[in-house]
């Protein structure tokens, strides 16, 4: 774990900014809820886990909104009201996922259609929903969610990958789309970033230090490494940056 404070680097232009982040309530999210808070930014969240959301809000002194980001009339309505509720917004974070493994064989159209949903559908239409507020912003930000599994093809979650790699698209087309209303889109490709899920779901001694053995740089990158970049591309201090991939994997792509 990284035991440098959000407050290590001070960003001033992220000081009383509107912050919404959706999947807040645990993992990267989490951590980024903590780190834009940290900075002093008024930060509000989504997240259908609704004890893990109230908890961090109580800890974080951020908004805890719930919201199954797949009901996409609900999330932009959510969206909407939180925008006019908080007087505006300057940065959106599109954090929201969930990388479920499947065998290919046994995936569905409802399971491919429900992973998309939640790892693709809703980045596009959080940023639709926000972006009337973020042009009004002064220095607006919208920061997608990549994945590098879909640069390395892993096998057993063809619906996530296949999500991932398109928000590699869209983040390219959606800084074009929304440049000429100064709305800068970046995204954060993570690599294999040790959360409490992933330890609860799969992590094995020998997978571990597969990744470590894979990176460049020998030791597990955790929620708080993501978090840090995304504090640079809401703050001005990356005012130059649009259609990017920023990626944080400790060398692992260079395999």
């Amino acid at each position: 774990m990284d035991t440098q404070p959000y407050t290590s680097v001070i960003y001033r232009s992220l000081q009383s900014r509107h912050v919404l982040i959706t999947g807040g309530a645990s993992g990267i999210g989490a951590a980024m809820v903590e780190a834009f808070s940290a900075q002093g930014a008024r930060v509000s969240f989504l997240d259908i886990a609704e004890a893990e959301g109230r908890a961090l809000e109580a800890t974080s002194g951020a908004q805890f909104v719930p919201c199954d980001v797949t009901d996409l009339a609900a999330l932009q309505e959510t969206i909407r009201a939180i925008g006019a509720a908080q007087g505006g917004l300057d940065i959106l974070v599109n954090n929201a996922g969930n990388d479920q493994r499947e065998a290919f064989g046994e995936v569905t159209p409802a399971s491919w259609h429900r992973l998309l949903a939640l790892n693709l559908d809703h980045q596009f239409f959080a940023t639709q929903a926000a972006t009337p507020f973020l042009a009004k912003a002064e220095h607006p930000s919208v920061i997608m969610l990549g994945s590098i599994s879909w640069m390395r093809g892993r096998p057993g979650m063809t619906a996530y990958t296949s999500a991932k790699a398109a928000i590699n698209g869209l983040t390219r087309t959606l800084a074009r789309e929304l440049g000429a209303q100064r709305i800068r889109v970046n995204c954060i490709v993570p690599g294999a970033i040790l959360t409490a899920r992933q330890q609860e779901k799969w992590l094995t001694p020998e997978l571990n230090q597969e990744f470590i053995n894979l990176q460049a740089l020998k030791f597990r990158l955790d929620a708080s490494h993501v978090a840090r970049l995304a504090l640079y591309l809401g703050s001005t201090e990356s005012a130059g940056s649009t259609g990017a991939n920023f990626i944080v994997d400790a060398g692992l792509t260079q395999n």
